[in-house]
């Protein structure tokens, strides 16, 4: 049950009780009011339940009192029955306002923690800028979320540090595997080079293109880890340059959805086999809309599926193609997803291969996507 309902309960239930208790202290009283003599006419009146002598049978004063007893009797018990009738109506109205001031003030002592919980919901690592800063009086509610605040800014600073070094790093690598990359080209041409040591020239090329894809793959990383800077909105089948493929209008960098797509498929085609099948599709679901990319392939263990969408990480290594990648293909593509608030999910395919589908918020309707 929820902290609001349980406080709303607690309240309601303090306020019935209070309630209760104030209407039997009114009723025990009330009836040992009315329980006291009382005179008539100069008469003594016997109350009932009292052992004083009664005047003799017949005489006038003995009717009369008798008559004064039998009224007041009445009256007792229509008062008392009056009251206990309004007592129990007072008691429920004040329950069911306690109820109502109880979920009135639950609303008002949770409000603040909502707003924590619905911030924390939200942060991701490309949303730790973000902060509560909850005003009102410095009690636990505000320490708690000024504690959380710094908490976050000790963790932007530290992820943001982290995204700096990558980018800093692989820019600086950039150049020197550029500069070595046209070295090997030019010093080490077919016309200079000995046959013998032509397949050591191709080796050392192709162990430089493996370099420079992954610089290129942690820049990209870095940079879809990031929030968006741009949002358009794009078609997911106009990116796919595929026009057979059905309409998914959705919003956001189309520079970096253009490079998951790509990632996908040309995840799909180094990880086939002889049979060499491909399959893109997209479609729309409700609020969403969605690209799917199937290919066969080596099976996979579903235990290891959740494997592929992190950084550097691969199955087999004797998958096809396995050493010409960097292992960031399917991790740049979660990072894309995850910065346009989707998400990318893979599953096994019985006869082998794997179906990925990344899931996107649907454009609204009337903006024109493409």
């Amino acid at each position: 049950m929820p902290v609001r309902w349980r406080l709303t309960l607690t309240y309601g239930s303090l306020f019935f009780l209070a309630a209760g208790i104030l209407v039997a202290i009114n009723y025990v009283v009330v009836n040992q009011i009315l329980n006291q003599q009382v005179l008539a006419e100069g008469a003594f009146v016997r109350p009932a339940g009292t052992e004083a002598p009664t005047p003799p049978p017949g005489s006038g004063r003995a009717i009369m009192v008798s008559s004064v007893n039998d009224q007041i009797g009445r009256y007792r018990e229509q008062v008392m029955s009056w009251l206990l009738s309004w007592s129990l109506l007072a008691t429920a109205i004040v329950g069911l306002a306690g109820l109502a001031a109880g979920w009135f003030i639950a609303r008002r002592a949770m409000t603040p923690l909502l707003t924590v919980t619905e911030t924390a919901r939200k942060l991701s690592g490309e949303t730790l800028h973000r902060r509560i800063s909850l005003g009102g009086p410095h009690d636990e509610i505000k320490e708690l979320a000024d504690t959380f605040d710094s908490m976050l800014e000790r963790l932007d600073r530290a992820f943001d540090g982290q995204r700096r070094f990558v980018a800093n790093v692989s820019h600086e690598l950039r150049t020197p595997l550029a500069i070595s990359r046209a070295l090997l080209q030019v010093s080490l041409a077919d016309d200079a080079l000995p046959r013998p040591l032509r397949p050591v020239r191709d080796e050392l090329l192709a162990a430089n293109g493996r370099q420079e894809r992954l610089i290129e793959g942690l820049l990209l990383l870095t940079q879809s880890e990031r929030e968006l800077t741009t949002r358009e909105p794009v078609d997911l089948r106009d990116l796919a340059d595929r026009p057979d493929l059905e309409s998914a209008p959705t919003v956001g960098d189309p520079v970096l959805l253009e490079r998951m797509i790509a990632n996908l498929v040309d995840n799909a085609t180094k990880y086939n086999d002889e049979r060499g099948l491909i399959e893109v599709r997209t479609a729309t679901l409700g609020d969403h809309v969605a690209l799917t990319v199937e290919n066969t392939g080596p099976a996979v263990a579903a235990a290891q599926v959740a494997r592929l969408f992190e950084p550097f990480s691969r199955l087999e290594r004797d998958r096809v193609g396995s050493a010409s990648g960097a292992g960031l293909g399917l991790s740049i593509v979660r990072a894309i997803a995850r910065a346009h608030g989707g998400t990318a999910v893979a599953t096994p395919r019985p006869e082998g291969g794997l179906s990925v589908t990344v899931t996107l918020p649907r454009a609204r309707a009337g903006l024109p996507a493409g």
